[in-house]
Parts: C-alpha cells; structure tokens; sequence
C-alpha cells in the first residue's frame, strides 16, 4: 500500500512550466487546400460521390495532422519531458537562451547529429540544454519553444 501511495505520490508531481505547441491554423489552412485542390481533381475526374469520399477523408486528415503535430513541453519537480522523451533534471548541465539567428544556425550548420531536437519550423526561438549524463552519447537537446525565456527561467530555478 505504502509503494502505491509512493507511485501515486510521483505521478502528482507540480507542475513548475507546460507549455502546448500547436501548428498554426495558416499551416493547417495550407495542408487543407493543398489536399482540396486533390479533392476538385477527383471531382472533375469523377463524380460527386467520390469527391464527397475525398472531402471527407481530407477533413479527417487535416483533423488527425492537428492532433498528430502537437506537443508538450512540461517541468515538473523531478524531469523534463518533450512530447514522448524525457529526462531527469539531475542531468540537466547548462541551459541557453537561444535568438534567432543562433536558432537557426543550430538546427542546420552548426548541429550535432547525435543531438536530440524537437524543434518546430515555425517557431523562431529556442532553447539548448546541455546533458551531463556518461551513459548517454546526446550532447545537448535543441527545443522550440515559444516562451524561451520562461522555460530557461523555470530550469534554471531548478538545477
């Protein structure tokens, strides 16, 4: 009972910083025309039933694309998780503000492929955390993130 109460403890963890990135509706609005234009190509060639099919599953789609391209950036008082990774904060080593221009050059140029990057094209901003663990080969993580300052703050708060 003690061990459960103790899982239970660990999963209600406080939240110190979350963050939701979303694709913008202009790159949703995008997709969605680029996958009409299929549509009205299905419709001359066809007829109005399969254009109805095709408008249908390019709905669908553009809803599943939404759900499927957003992620969660979440600190809480024992890790950092990204989408699906995560990592203690105890190998959290240094944490750097990133502009716009060192952003850039950090997700093309001057990247290191055994990197852990989740970044996003339509956001600017970033941050770099550098790791310090000796079991793991992954020198830094590049992350997106639209309130940089913020998510720097609240990791620095908490090495």
């Amino acid at each position: 009972m003690a061990r459960l109460l103790d899982e239970l403890h660990d999963n209600l963890a406080l939240v110190a910083f979350k963050e939701v990135i979303r694709p913008p509706l202009w790159l949703l609005a995008f997709i969605y025309f680029l996958l009409l234009s299929l549509v009205i190509a299905i419709w001359a060639a066809f007829d109005n039933q399969s254009a109805f099919i095709a408008w249908l599953a390019a709905t669908i789609g553009i809803v599943g694309i939404a759900f499927s391209a957003r992620s969660e950036i979440v600190i809480d008082e024992k890790e950092l998780r990204i989408g699906r990774a995560h990592i203690e904060l105890k190998f959290l080593y240094k944490v750097e503000l990133l502009t716009k221009d060192e952003m850039r050059l950090l997700r093309t140029r001057d990247a290191d492929p055994a990197a852990y990057l989740a970044i996003k094209f339509w956001i600017p901003t970033g941050v770099k955390i550098t790791l310090k663990d000796e079991r793991d080969s992954t020198p830094y993580w590049l992350v997106s993130s639209r309130k940089s300052e913020e998510l720097t703050s609240t990791l620095y708060k908490l090495l």
